[in-house]
């Protein structure tokens, strides 16, 4: 492995990782409270990744995403997901222009820098879907042309408690390329109480552009030359493994009570991640402690759980709580 100047790595980040702080204060005009999801934004943001917000309706994560939007220099677009949307209504369609007697290609709201896919659970998987090119491999296909999209790109989607009446499970294959999913809970008592005093005003706090895009690009190459020691390379192996060989762990309770594991996306998010949280606090290198702060919202989506764990009471966070506890930290 290459030699590192670790001192020097930790002042470019402090240097590059300044306009994290200005989107914050921008959106914490809007946004009160919320810090975790605020802060698992930034860590999608800075991964090239996508990021899918679960939570009850309510609590801001439409806003949030907003907020985030409106304080950087980008393109935004909004598709209200509904059980009537077409794909064609995502990423665009083919249209016959009478008067030069040809078709032409009229693109889609997935042509923006940042998507908001709100609600996206209650449209059917075939709308879902549509997505999947753009969030996989960044581009298009309309017709016979293909159209690459304009980085950076990111979606951004919410969706509700799958126990909410109208809500389609979505596909396995689209919420595993979601880098993290994000449980939002309610506000605590006095954050709430300053919700309703902002909401009473009689003007909404203006949120201002106040980062480039290219800071963005720049702050991602500066993300992916963070230092991972092999041990924490392991570390990272064996929390993933273990959710698809519990056994060979020692983990044989979990036998039972999983269907499928982590794929080999889930290895390269929680690495990315914990690459963006070490940014996130000024550090040119990766720690257990920020491996584990990010392993819940990188695995949650992507570990199947049986009947009988559900009959159990116990959700993939229980599974993913097992098995940190028993796998050694380095």
């Amino acid at each position: 492995m290459e030699n590192i100047d670790i001192g020097q790595l930790n002042e470019e980040i402090r240097e590059k990782s300044a306009f994290l702080g200005l989107i914050q204060q921008e959106i914490g005009k809007s946004i009160i409270g919320q810090k975790y999801m605020t802060e698992r934004l930034m860590i999608a943001l800075l991964c090239q990744g996508h990021i899918l917000l679960e939570g009850l309706p309510g609590l801001a994560k439409t806003l949030a995403i907003k907020s985030l939007a409106d304080a950087i220099s980008v393109k935004f677009s909004r598709i209200q997901f509904t059980p009537d949307l077409l794909p064609a209504d995502i990423v665009g369609t083919m249209i016959y222009n009478q008067a030069k007697g040809s078709f032409e290609v009229r693109k889609g709201p997935v042509f923006a820098n940042f998507l908001l896919a709100d609600e996206i659970n209650r449209a059917p998987a075939k709308v879902q879907s549509a997505l999947l090119q753009a969030m996989q491999e960044r581009m298009i296909t309309i017709g016979d042309t293909t159209y690459p999209l304009q980085e950076p790109f990111m979606v951004m989607a919410t969706q509700n408690p799958i126990e909410q009446e109208g809500t389609y499970p979505l596909p396995e294959a689209q919420v595993d390329r979601f880098m993290l999913k994000v449980k939002i809970s309610y506000p605590e008592y006095e954050e709430e109480r300053q919700i309703i005093r902002q909401n009473l005003l009689d003007e909404s706090p203006k949120i201002n552009a106040v980062v480039e895009a290219s800071s963005i690009l720049s702050a991602r190459k500066l993300v992916k030359r963070i230092y991972m020691d092999e041990k924490i390379e392991k570390y990272i192996l064996d929390i993933v493994f273990a959710s698809r060989q519990p056994e060979k762990f020692k983990l044989n309770g979990l036998q039972n009570l999983i269907s499928f594991g982590a794929s080999p996306r889930a290895s390269i998010s929680l690495a990315m991640a914990s690459k963006a949280y070490a940014f996130m606090r000024n550090r040119g290198f990766v720690i257990p402690e920020d491996v584990r702060a990010v392993c819940y919202d990188v695995l949650r989506h992507r570990i199947g759980i049986t009947y009988e764990a559900e009959a159990e009471n116990l959700n993939s966070d229980a599974i993913i709580g097992q098995i940190i506890s028993k796998i050694e930290v380095p």
